[in-house]
């Protein structure tokens, strides 16, 4: 039987429907135009280190690249201190529009995210999202060349003749040299030392000088070494041969399945930016970086364009995340 609604009942369920069609429709049509007007004020690309680091000048390219395919300006941002904990931290906090990005050393700041996870002010993977991956820098092992060995077959031979009298030098506790090495030793079941310092420079200089036997460290930062043999390379760390060193064996084709290690860098907005805007920043870094200009001033700084999409991206960062929490958890090892 009909029943026919009173005014007042038929107002309400008319602003009821209003309400619930305005809920759905102004959020779509607001993102689906926000990224057509983007950018309409410059772009504040946070470096959570001093000028002058590797990350600085990476970071600069990228910003001159990125600003030149998104049509708006990029402004370099400095907001060094806590091993680029502060400045992550305040991209985290920052308004999600896209106008304040961070770019990172992804392979850190996944290793403190668990390393300090107790003391770090954002989660890595609530409160940042991903805008794409920019490349990486190779890492190689090498060693004191007063030492008999020529591989890491030989490096563990002798770290097992020679249990507790090999130590390692990283540029810090949290650094990618240090977890590279801390990987191999599970995957090896060897007992090497680790001796901390701060930074690559004093750690190379002990190197050199005999004071340490071995470390993983960035192609950069060691090819000049290598070159006048003041060090040993035993084995690149990335899945194949590189350009910069090619007559150096991978880990994996010396039988160490796994230990595959770069230092990884990207750019990352906070948690909660419109997807649209996501997708055509990730568009302007992926079209730059393809650029062999580009890619040449990255390369001459020793990173290896990768530019990915943001599904990949979000793979390949969570990878790293969950690889160094496990290498963190089974080694049971510490900020010390």
């Amino acid at each position: 039987m009909f029943c026919k609604r009173s005014a007042p009942k038929r107002l309400h369920a008319m602003v009821a429907a209003i309400m619930a069609a305005t809920t759905f429709v102004i959020p779509f049509s607001a993102q689906a135009q926000s990224a057509d007007g983007y950018p309409e004020k410059p772009i504040r690309l946070i470096i959570p280190y001093p000028p002058g680091g590797a990350t600085d000048v990476i970071g600069r390219i990228v910003g001159q690249h990125l600003s030149e395919k998104i049509g708006g300006q990029v402004v370099i941002e400095n907001r060094g201190g806590a091993g680029g904990n502060i400045g992550a931290a305040e991209v985290a906090r920052a308004e999600p529009d896209g106008y304040t990005l961070l770019m990172g050393a992804l392979t850190s700041h996944s290793v403190m995210a668990t390393l300090e996870k107790d003391t770090i002010q954002y989660d890595l993977r609530k409160d940042l999202t991903p805008v794409g991956i920019v490349g990486f820098v190779p890492l190689v092992a090498v060693v004191n060349p007063k030492l008999p060995i020529h591989s890491l077959t030989e490096l563990v031979d002798y770290a097992k003749k020679n249990p507790g009298k090999l130590n390692f030098a990283s540029s810090g506790a949290g650094a990618p040299q240090r977890m590279a090495m801390e990987l191999f030793k599970q995957i090896a079941g060897v007992d090497i030392t680790h001796v901390a310092y701060r930074g690559s420079g004093p750690a190379m200089t002990d190197l050199v000088g005999g004071q340490v036997e071995t470390m993983t460290e960035t192609v950069p930062a060691a090819i000049s070494f290598i070159k006048s043999k003041q060090l040993r390379p035993l084995a690149v760390l990335t899945p194949e041969r590189i350009s910069i060193l090619p007559d150096i064996p991978t880990a994996e084709e010396q039988g160490f399945s796994g230990f595959n290690v770069s230092s990884l860098f990207g750019v990352m907005a906070p948690a909660g930016t419109p997807a649209p805007i996501v997708e055509k920043l990730n568009k302007a870094l992926t079209t730059a970086l393809a650029t062999d200009k580009a890619k040449e001033q990255l390369l001459a700084q020793g990173v290896f364009a990768d530019p990915l999409d943001i599904d990949a991206s979000k793979k390949r960062l969570n990878a790293e995340i969950d690889q160094w929490a496990k290498v963190i958890h089974d080694g049971g090892i510490t900020v010390n």
